[in-house]
């Protein structure tokens, strides 16, 4: 999808809440979904985080944001009930969730796992978007066409030693996403899909391998060709996907 060039315009109108949307990947897809017409609203637990990519949106004169401060790890059903409400009372509709936010923990056999990581990870990485996909369907059925695109990684396709929890709540979103596909396949205009970004210079991308030398990995800004594909109306009929975001150094 390198080759994938999408019009100025492709978002114009569009509503597009983007998790995670402090820094790395979901602040790249924020200001790229903004750069191409979208209102965005920014969800993340960091609110200073979360003011300076609005000021950045705005500054470059896209379309005003939203910041909406939420900590996954703790938030309630009730919490992601109350987002839905105020986006309804706001905008009306939602035409695109980016679910990006999560985290890693420790590498670690799963014999010596931390079970209190366990649930930590578990909750922002699987429960999170769960809650937050169900509350948001009703919202994003009064859009024309709308797409939910979860983040996923290549240890939520294929398990490898070590990655215990961060694996296993991928595989749940790779089996979420698909079971979400086929229930709205009848009956809406909601597309479902995935998106492995790769080897990318994040923080998580550092944390895992703190020797590697991030010069060598593109930038977040570098891999948005995908994401604006999935969340505008070009990839209308795509849905129930796994891709993958294959940059080649």
């Amino acid at each position: 999808m390198l080759d994938y060039t999408p019009s100025n315009t492709l978002l114009t109108d569009r509503i597009i809440l983007v998790t995670g949307a402090g820094d790395g990947i979901g602040k790249a897809a924020a200001k790229s979904f903004a750069a191409h017409g979208a209102t965005v609203v920014l969800l993340g637990r960091t609110t200073a985080k979360l003011e300076a990519v609005y000021d950045e949106i705005e500054q470059a004169g896209h379309p005003q944001p939203a910041i909406y401060p939420m900590n996954l790890e703790g938030a309630t059903p009730n919490d992601y009930e109350n987002l839905a409400q105020v986006l309804i009372k706001n905008f009306g509709k939602l035409d695109g969730l980016l679910h990006n936010a999560g985290i890693l923990g420790s590498l670690t056999p799963i014999e010596h796992y931390n079970v209190d990581q366990w649930y930590k990870i578990m909750q922002v990485n699987l429960n999170a978007p769960f809650l937050l996909t169900k509350a948001c369907l009703k919202v994003m059925k009064q859009s024309t066409d709308a797409s939910i695109i979860f983040t996923s990684a290549n240890v939520g396709r294929t398990g490898k030693a070590y990655w215990g929890a961060y694996s296993a709540a991928y595989f749940g979103i790779e089996g979420l996403m698909q079971v979400l596909a086929d229930e709205l396949e009848i009956n809406t205009k909601i597309r479902v899909n995935s998106i492995d970004p790769g080897a990318v210079q994040t923080k998580i991308r550092t944390d895992n391998y703190p020797g590697e030398d991030p010069n060598i990995l593109p930038l977040p800004a570098d891999i948005m060709s995908l994401y604006l594909y999935l969340i505008g109306p070009d990839s209308i009929k795509v849905s129930g996907q796994a891709l993958t975001m294959d940059y080649k150094i």
